[in-house]
C-alpha cells in the first residue's frame, strides 16, 4: 500500500480520546459532530469563493486541523460510546465528499492555478472516495489506500492556502494541481487493485 497520512490517524485518536469521553458524557452525537463539519466546510469554502481576499485563505490551514481533529472523533464516538448508525454511515462518507468539494473550490480564486485541474481534482477526489466504498460491495474491507488519500490531500490544502496567505505564488507552482490530481487517479487504482487483492480476486 502506497505511503499515506492516514496510517497516522491511530496516534491522533489517541490523544483525542479524552476530549471524545467528554464529549459522550455530555451527550454530543457522532452524527452532529459529522454534519457540524460538512456545514462548517462548506461556509468556509463558499465565503472565500465568494469573497477571496487572500489573507482569509489563513483559515484554511488552522480549519483543516480542526476538521481532521473533527473527522477522527465522530469515528470514535461511533466505535467507542455506541453510536454507530446506518445514517451515520451515509452521512460519514457524503458529506466528507462535500466538504472536500467545497474546501478545493476557492482554489479558482488563486492564481496561477486554472479552474480546469480544480475542477479535476475535485471530481478525482471523490471518485477515490467512492472507490474506498465499493470495495467493501466485493467483500474487502473500506479502502483508504494512498497516495493523495483525504489526509494528504488537506495537507496539500492547508500548505498551497498558508502561502497564499502570506505571499503571491511563484507561476512554476502551477504544475502542483495536475500533479495531484495524477497521484489521487493513481490512489484510485491502487484502492481497486488492493480491494480485489483482499477480496481474493487475481485479475491484474
Amino acid at each position: 500500500m502506497a505511503l499515506t497520512l492516514y496510517q497516522l490517524k491511530p496516534r491522533f485518536q489517541g490523544l483525542l480520546r479524552p476530549l471524545v469521553r467528554c464529549l459522550a458524557a455530555l451527550g454530543v452525537t457522532a452524527n452532529q459532530v459529522t454534519l457540524l463539519a460538512c456545514v462548517a466546510s462548506v461556509a468556509l469554502g463558499l465565503g472565500l469563493y465568494r469573497y477571496p481576499d487572500l489573507a482569509l485563505f489563513a483559515l484554511v490551514p488552522a480549519w483543516m486541523f480542526l476538521r481532521m481533529a473533527m473527522n477522527a472523533i465522530d469515528g470514535m464516538l461511533a466505535r467507542e460510546h455506541n453510536q454507530a448508525s446506518r445514517l451515520g454511515v451515509f452521512l460519514n462518507e457524503i458529506c466528507d465528499v462535500i466538504s472536500d468539494a467545497a474546501l478545493l473550490l476557492p482554489l479558482v480564486r488563486i492564481q496561477p492555478f486554472e479552474p480546469i485541474w480544480v475542477g479535476v481534482l475535485i471530481v478525482l477526489a471523490a471518485v477515490s472516495e467512492m472507490t474506498g466504498v465499493l470495495g467493501q460491495t466485493i467483500g474487502a474491507s473500506r479502502r483508504y489506500d494512498g497516495p493523495m488519500g483525504k489526509s494528504d490531500r488537506a495537507l496539500l490544502l492547508g500548505a498551497i492556502c498558508l502561502w497564499t496567505a502570506i505571499a503571491p505564488l511563484p507561476a512554476m507552482i502551477a504544475w502542483l494541481l495536475p500533479a495531484s490530481a495524477l497521484l489521487v487517479a493513481w490512489n484510485i487504482v491502487n484502492r481497486i487493485r488492493s480491494a480485489l487483492a483482499e477480496a481474493g480476486d487475481n485479475h491484474p
